[in-house]
């Protein structure tokens, strides 16, 4: 065992020899034990006034160790079982006869004792390591930290240390919450009967955690992130949403307004809230909990992002007055990878929030599966090991400890801005949902829970046996919460309220819900060609005695030389970012290797070849501009994506942009994309202008290298939910961008950013591309009207394609025709521009297969239309064909030399 071996005698002597240099350098609980113990040494110590050495004090060393490593595995952490001695701890592991239990040790200093007898230590150990909870610190590495947590344990976390560190009127409150909690699944059980509501019983505790948190935590906001199970008990006793309001949900009597047709909304369970709410001690704290779908910690990276932009936005720059607390379920936590690829992120600058206090609802089973079936670890909380985390584990009917303990974890977060863990290990009352049998799949276990009192009763008893209350004070509390509740019950029936949700408030004042005549109403984003030429010098600056790869150096004097004639998509996009920082808005643009930029294109941070150092140029136009911060991400999809919706949730002014490093590499974030980005603002009324950069383009990679699913995304797309675009130029990406930073309402875009195009010869703008002309929609041909009444066939494609077939135009019998902006539709652009060719056949071209691509998106409006919009076939009365792939399962070809056969047949086919 790794605690027997660390705590051998040679491993104690190479400590005595540090502890005789400096009695400092060494952990404290050895200090101590030093300071009384020579260990039989020959040479006398250097402190004269050491005890005299006793044979037996390294082993008990030993035992102490055993008991930090150990000891949880005997403590009482579940309310259903009685716990099992562990024969590890057990005196003869350690070759200490039972005679020595009387012996006074020395070592005994080292847990905060004086010189005591072996008994005496035993029974402190049990006390601290094997009672109701189990702090899990020994694998925390740096010294500091272990040294606070021993000292904080070991020192002031005895039960008699915690009986006067807790007054009567916090424990009267701890009753009264309880009550709360335990109350308001009553009154919905019976006055709601079978309908879902993801009970906390069993796990009642989590509002006196919460409660604790907010009291000790001295922070100004703290943001919530939790699936369904006790959410609506948080929702209306952490952050006092109304009873009316949560009650009308499940009435359901409500009046709905058909005009708002963007209000879809979700199952209560589901929706978010924010308020501010005052601390016993009167402090005023705002508190909000994210809105989170079914997919259970998905909300999590939401939540860490929404965290970080409060923190931006409040200058927190110490993390101490902006608090993440993310409640877990046990079986989720375990589960699912999203809480790894979040938890990666804790401690990378450009993501980290200060620490997280983590809150686990330890139902001990998921669903209908229990622990044995759903990890390989021994606890739910292993995770937290890989991240050096505390974990602490803490039976749920012990009220008092959970408060307790939620206040440790607190001062832990607070001092070290680090995560933190608490696990509350209860059970479930019901079944998953309120509508099931647990018993069908768990019957041992709900024989159990059946005959199991609730912590109201059992806390309430000893609160009585100890003279703090009574049992008719009890019964008074819960017979207010009742009323309480009831009377709600009335005043929801006789009202019939909507569900109440805040929105355009505080940071988004400024903002609206968009119609369809905001998306195509024209945005000035013309910026002046004196400016962007003063812009592009200062892009290609670096400081004085700055060595810049000559590579790099030669590529920036080329952009600066080339400006008056062309400028490539690098070009577009950095003056694009550059105009908005001088207008003093801030970008935060992620990715896997956006600095330099997959392609090798960006190149917005410059590397010092010679000392390493880096300077951002876009950081550097003005002083009173924006903040440009650009990250090279971890390599996650889900958790990135999903941290990043978050910071946009938050912060509507800022630009913030998730880049893919191939488009395709979005799938694994794919439920980010539907339960989030696409639908977050229909479900929850939560606007996000996130932007995706999503690398797309058939150039014979192979099948996960070429398609960014633009299917997919064109699926998802309905009363204007979000912007999705394919663009053919510079000049083109430049106004997106502009108009996405400056509309005056927030939607996500998504824009199928190119690959082989970075550095295609015809890629190019032209500076009065950016200074006199706008977004377009749909790009034209430049035929002049005579040669247009001559077209036969009319070609409509999106992206890359369009250069594949201009390389192969020859016949001015064909148009080509660009829809830069696939949706919403430009249906009123599309109809202007195909009437005039009137004898025309139209087609649509795309690389991606029949299947896939914007094909079936593109059929469908055609002859559908969509909502109150006529389709293009009934103006122009003639159909759409199709050229290109045949329908296929993968998105590409794996062979380079059937790539090059397929692309060159369907150009071919387009000129036929």
């Amino acid at each position: 065992m790794d605690y027997l071996t660390r705590a051998n005698e040679s491993y104690i002597e190479e400590l005595l020899k540090e502890y005789t240099k400096d009695r400092h350098c060494i952990d404290p609980s050895w200090s101590y034990f030093f300071d009384g113990v020579s260990l039989g040494s020959q040479a006398p110590l250097s402190h004269p006034e050491v005890a005299p050495a006793d044979e037996l004090e390294p082993r008990v060393m030993k035992l102490i160790e055993a008991y930090r490593c150990l000891g949880g595995t005997t403590a009482h952490l579940c309310p259903l079982t009685v716990p099992s001695p562990n024969p590890l701890l057990e005196l003869s592991q350690f070759q200490i006869p039972q005679e020595a239990l009387s012996r006074v040790f020395q070592a005994s200093r080292s847990i905060g004792m004086q010189p005591s007898s072996l008994r005496e230590i035993i029974a402190r150990l049990k006390d601290l390591y094997c009672s109701f909870v189990w702090m899990e610190w020994t694998h925390v590495r740096n010294p500091e930290e272990r040294n606070w947590l021993q000292q904080k344990i070991e020192l002031f976390f005895h039960s008699e240390q915690r009986k006067k560190s807790l007054d009567d009127p916090t424990r009267l409150w701890i009753l009264k919450r309880l009550i709360q909690a335990e109350s308001f699944e009553r009154f919905l059980h019976t006055r709601y009967v079978a309908q879902k509501r993801f009970s906390l019983e069993g796990n009642e505790s989590l509002l006196p955690a919460l409660d604790s948190i907010l009291e000790s935590a001295q922070a100004d906001h703290i943001v919530l992130g939790m699936a369904h199970r006790g959410r609506l008990n948080v929702l209306v006793h952490l952050l006092q949403k109304p009873l009316e309001s949560l009650l009308t949900e499940f009435e359901a009597k409500y009046s709905v307004d058909p005009s708002e047709k963007d209000i879809e909304g979700d199952v209560k369970y589901h929706m978010g809230f924010s308020t501010f709410r005052k601390t016993r001690q009167g402090r005023e704290v705002h508190v909000s909990m994210a809105s989170n779908p079914s997919h259970l910690e998905f909300v999590y990276p939401v939540m860490e992002g929404m965290t970080r932009a409060y923190q931006k936005h409040f200058r927190d720059t110490d993390r101490s007055q902006v608090i993440p607390i993310a409640i877990h379920g046990d079986a989720a936590l375990a589960g699912q990878g999203i809480c790894y690829e979040t938890l990666n992120l804790s401690r990378i600058p450009a993501y980290t929030t200060g620490g997280t206090i983590h809150l686990v609802i330890n139902n001990q089973i998921g669903f209908t599966t229990s622990p044995t079936d759903s990890r390989s670890t021994g606890h739910c909380t292993d995770i937290a090991r890989f991240l050096d985390a505390p974990i602490f584990h803490v039976n749920a009917d012990q009220p008092e400890l959970v408060w307790q303990v939620a206040q440790l974890c607190t001062e832990y977060r607070q001092k070290f801005k680090k995560d933190v863990f608490l696990d509350l290990v209860g059970y479930r009352k019901y079944g998953h949902n309120e509508g099931d049998e647990p018993a069908f799949t768990q019957p041992l276990l709900y024989q159990k829970i059946r005959s199991q009192p609730s912590v109201v009763e059992s806390y309430s008893k000893a609160l009585i046996a100890e003279k703090k209350t009574s049992t008719q004070e009890t019964a008074k509390l819960v017979e207010v919460e009742m009323e309480r509740l009831t009377q709600a019950q009335v005043n929801t029936r006789a009202e019939n309220p909507k569900p109440s949700v805040s929105t355009f408030e505080g940071r988004w004042k400024e903002f609206h819900r968009p119609s369809r005549k905001d998306f195509f109403t024209k945005v000035s984003t013309q910026v002046e060609s004196s400016r962007l030429r003063n812009l592009v010098s200062k892009l290609s600056q670096v400081p004085e005695g700055f060595k810049m790869h000559p590579k790099l150096l030669r590529l920036h004097e080329a952009r600066q030389e080339s400006l008056e004639k062309s400028l490539d998509w690098a070009t577009g996009e950095a003056l694009a970012f550059a105009t908005l920082l001088e207008e003093g808005r801030s970008i935060r643009l992620s990715g896997q290797d956006s600095q330099r930029g997959t392609f090798s294109h960006r190149h917005c941070v410059f590397h010092d070849v010679q000392s390493g150092k880096t300077y951002t140029p876009l950081n550097h136009l003005t002083e009173t501009q924006g903040f440009y911060e650009v990250i090279n991400s971890t390599l996650s999809e889900s958790g990135v994506l999903g941290f990043e919706y978050g910071f946009s949730v938050v912060l509507p002014e800022d630009l913030v942009i998730w880049e893919a490093q191939f488009g395709d590499f979005c799938n694994g974030a794919q439920v980010i994309l539907d339960q989030f980005l696409a639908s977050g603002e229909f479900k929850w009324q939560r606007m996000s202008g996130l932007t995706l950069f999503l690398p797309h383009g058939y150039e014979g990679q192979g099948p996960e290298h070429s398609s960014a699913r633009l299917e997919r995304f064109l699926q998802l797309c309905a009363k204007d939910n979000m912007s999705v675009m394919h663009l053919t130029t510079p000049a083109q990406l430049f106004h997106a961008l502009r108009r996405q930073a400056l509309r005056r309402f927030r939607r996500p875009l998504i824009l199928m950013s190119p690959k082989s195009l970075l550095r295609h010869p015809q890629v190019l703008s032209t500076l009065s591309d950016l200074s006199e002309a706008e977004f377009q929609e749909v790009l034209d041909s430049d035929l002049t009207q005579e040669e247009k009444n001559r077209v036969k066939k009319v070609l409509l494609c999106s992206g890359k394609v369009y250069y594949d077939l201009l390389a192969a135009w020859k016949d001015p019998s064909v148009a080509l025709i660009r829809v830069e902006q696939l949706y919403p539709w430009p249906l009123e652009r599309l109809r202007t521009v195909l009437k005039q060719y009137p004898q025309a056949s139209f087609f649509w071209v795309q690389e991606e297969s029949r299947n896939m691509g914007a094909w079936s998106f593109v059929l469908r409006l055609w002859r559908e239309g969509e909502e109150d919009q006529k389709p293009i076939m009934e103006y122009l009365q003639r159909e759409i064909e199709y050229i290109g792939r045949k329908a296929s399962v993968a998105p590409a070809v794996g062979s380079r030399l059937m790539h090059d056969y397929e692309q060159k047949a369907l150009v071919k086919e387009a000129f036929l």
